[in-house]
């Protein structure tokens, strides 16, 4: 690994291209470091928001019309506003609320801070379009299928959980695939509220280096790859649900 490092600091002196998140251990520390809390605000907020999504969409059919009403004030709140907004929202408006706790260095600090704010809020957000995804999807779902659920005994759960939810998610995920991805893409919004993620350490080492133009072609191409990664992943679940003859 040192002639790596050795060849891209040539490469440096030799043609100003600096990329020191290779050759430099303190900045590629801090690369990783951003990596991987990418990884984990996106996995933590993708499941998050599949779950509201499932969960909304089995509310929007209750019996109970204020249910439905707060499900859908909920949906119409958080897909008419910026998700920076929201964002900033949770983290300085209901952040300053809530109770502080004592730090290790005896000092005061919000009980929840920016990474926790970040998931919470960029769930809600593409939870509320996947509502309307899972909600497309059971409407796709024949009658006559919760109808034969019905006079078999199943209870509205039951008939959502092991039948027209099973059969919505496969009509759904083409729409649920690109909300996804969104999302994902969506997450370099935390990177206002000081979350480390990808982008806040690479403007910490283009801050340091004076090397713009390499890191966001860096940041182009990392993000190309990881979303892909999630497209090649949904498109292979896609195909392994796909029903022949069910919502083609």
């Amino acid at each position: 690994m040192e002639a790596i490092y050795e060849w891209f600091r040539l490469l440096y002196d030799n043609t100003g291209i600096n990329l020191p998140f290779i050759y430099d251990s303190y900045d590629r520390g801090r690369m990783i470091s951003g990596f991987f809390m990418t990884v984990k605000l996106s996995v933590l907020c993708l499941v998050l928001s599949v779950i509201i999504g499932m969960a909304g969409a089995w509310l929007q059919n209750s019996p109970l019309k204020w249910t439905r009403r707060i499900v859908n004030g909920y949906i119409q709140l958080f897909r008419n506003t910026p998700p920076l907004v929201q964002l900033y929202f949770f983290y300085f408006a209901i952040g300053t609320m809530l109770p502080k706790v004592t730090n290790d260095w005896g000092g005061q600090e919000p009980i929840l801070g920016g990474f926790a704010w970040a998931v919470i809020s960029l769930s809600f957000f593409a939870g509320a379009y996947n509502v309307e995804i899972f909600r497309s999807g059971l409407e796709a779902v024949p009658d006559s299928t919760v109808e034969a659920a019905e006079a078999l005994g199943f209870s509205r759960f039951h008939i959502y959980k092991d039948i027209t939810l099973p059969l919505a998610i496969r009509v759904a995920l083409p729409a649920l695939n690109n909300n996804l991805v969104n999302l994902v893409k969506t997450t370099t919004l935390a990177y206002a509220i000081a979350v480390p993620e990808m982008l806040y350490e690479a403007n910490q080492i283009w801050s340091d280096n004076v090397n713009v133009t390499e890191m966001m072609v860096f940041m182009l191409l990392v993000y190309f790859v990881l979303v892909g990664v999630l497209v090649w992943g949904m498109n292979r679940w896609e195909r392994a649900l796909k029903i022949p003859g069910f919502g083609a």
